[in-house]
């Protein structure tokens, strides 16, 4: 095709989002954000034991490579040129933990992802080490309490039991990432010279890293046990780590040479496109989990009401760090997963708007999805899913829309505990993530939480976010993230409908079923310790 023909659109920048369920490739207009194209491949969720949540890295790589090159297809079919890509960025599920050899460029054992428990064994003889068994005691070095959610017990749990990875680090084969490493280093030349490194978002999820020093801890590390020499090298958010190679199901090569220049983990990467750039502002996303992250600035603020300290980002080597205060919920997106997968009441996704609507109410039923216990703001581990308050009224209607006020009322929670952290309770929460398409669910959402819900027309804002951090790349410079340069977003409220009165019974009620949910697991549910 002449070039002539094709639509100049000025400077495009592509964004990896690798999430939990599924793995996007989205292009945007860098000019004015306006999304132009992009293709989305579900991964696979791997359950081989109880408790256990596995991904195969091959798999994802696989996904990223087929997404680049169907949403490529898609802009030369919209005759837009692909050679005005000039960066790319890269979003990731955090915490979840791959260990590859880096002569063979294969991975050593599936990922363990973010929400898997066999750590909890692990979890629990380090504790024994520490003073009290205090699983807060290293919070004022990583903002983290010790959990099986966090990426340095995932990879203890694999030195331990995985042979091949023994080996490697024995030899100096092996190296350790969360999904952001491994990609970066696959699409930067991989075995024949690939860049082993992070930013400082996914590694302020590893319980590694300090994040007042913005470096590796050595006394962490020895703690945990892990060797230093495995990790990545930690970088800004926002800088050129390198050069993408040729994929190799790229037929094309389109996008060989061009800088991969942004990473954020994707909580991190969604404040960055809700433009949350201020002390105070705030986003939650709905996406296989529920995130609330709440800006504070320059300032680490340590939650007295279980929220985590995290780092939000750092727009570049030079520029300051800004940290956030986050309330993480393991399932939101999940549980409507599980009720499609596992006990089929729908067929796909999106029925389960459709089926709430039909009832309108949980009639009295109420869902705690613990799958993998509770996060913020319990850190129980023993807990585990229910369904309270049947009668033989309850049909799968009431069911679906339980689900969706259980997301709701975790949010609730979460909200709480940021409002009592923060001192000045937030009058609006902005959202993002797939499941903020459900219109029942953004209502219910407004209702239980008795302010204003506000949603922007593009929903993909994590994928927005890291295409904003490669844009504004030092030696990129497209992207301008000062405040008088960014896009004004077009939003829809959805405002409270129902009397707080009858909120706060709901939300009691809620409650309630939570206490049932808890001390469920005595035993250890894994094998292996």
């Amino acid at each position: 095709m002449a070039a002539s023909n094709r639509m100049m659109l000025g400077p495009l920048v592509g964004s990896i989002d690798q999430g939990t369920s599924s793995t996007r490739f989205l292009v945007f207009n860098a000019k004015t954000s306006e999304l132009l194209s992009h293709h989305q491949v579900e991964i696979v969720q791997k359950f081989p034991k109880e408790g256990w949540v596995e991904q195969d890295p091959k798999e994802i790589l696989n996904s990223v490579h087929e997404c680049v090159e169907k949403t490529c297809e898609k802009l030369q079919q919209l005759n837009i040129d692909i050679t005005n890509i000039k960066a790319i960025g890269v979003s990731n599920q955090r915490e979840t933990t791959v260990v590859w050899d880096k002569t063979t460029g294969e991975p050593l054992y599936n990922a363990i992802v973010w929400l898997d428990l066999r750590t909890q064994a692990t979890v629990d003889r380090l504790l024994k080490k520490i003073p009290g068994k205090n699983k807060s005691f290293f919070k004022f070095r990583t903002g983290l309490p010790l959990s099986t959610y966090f990426s340095a017990v995932k990879l203890r749990w694999l030195l331990d039991n995985v042979e091949e990875i023994k080996q490697a680090v024995g030899d100096g084969r092996a190296m350790f990432g969360t999904i952001d490493s491994w990609l970066i280093w696959v699409c930067i030349c991989g075995k024949n010279g690939g860049v082993h490194c992070t930013d400082v978002t996914n590694a302020s999820r590893t319980m590694l890293f300090n994040i007042h020093s913005l470096e590796w801890d050595p006394e962490l590390c020895q703690f945990f046990d892990i060797p230093m020499e495995i990790l990545p090298k930690v970088r800004s958010s926002s800088e050129i780590y390198g050069l993408m190679k040729i994929c190799p199901s790229l037929k094309s090569g389109a996008l060989t040479g061009v800088p991969i220049s942004g990473c954020l983990g994707d909580q991190s990467a969604a404040l960055v496109g809700q433009m949350c750039f201020q002390d105070g502002q705030a986003k939650n996303t709905y996406g296989t989990g529920c995130f609330l992250l709440c800006n504070t600035g320059q300032k680490s603020v340590f939650s007295e009401h279980g929220l985590l300290t995290t780092i939000a980002y750092k727009l570049g080597r030079d520029k300051p760090v800004c940290y956030a205060l986050e309330g993480s919920v393991a399932i939101a997106g999940a549980v409507v997963r599980w009720l499609r997968d596992n006990l089929g009441i729908l067929k796909t996704s999106q029925e389960v708007e459709k089926l709430a609507a039909e009832v309108g109410t949980s009639y009295g039923c109420y869902f705690v999805p613990a799958f993998s216990g509770l996060y913020a703001p319990y850190w129980e581990p023993s807990a585990r899913g229910i369904i309270c308050g049947l009668t033989q009224f309850t049909n799968k209607n009431h069911i679906a829309f339980a689900a969706l006020e259980a997301v709701c009322f975790q949010t609730r929670e979460l909200l709480d505990a940021i409002n009592k952290d923060c001192g000045v309770p937030l009058n609006q929460l902005q959202v993002d993530g797939g499941m903020t398409n459900n219109k029942v669910l953004m209502q219910l959402q407004s209702d239980i939480l008795c302010i204003p819900v506000v949603k922007p027309s593009m929903p993909e804002t994590t994928a927005l976010g890291a295409a904003m951090a490669a844009g504004a790349a030092e030696g990129v410079g497209i992207w301008s993230l000062n405040p008088g340069d960014l896009t004004a977003v077009t939003c829809e409220r959805f405002e409270p409908q129902i009397n707080p009165e009858e909120s706060e019974f709901r939300f009691a009620r809620w409650k309630k079923a939570v206490m049932k949910s808890m001390d469920w697991v005595t035993s250890d549910i894994s094998s292996n310790g």
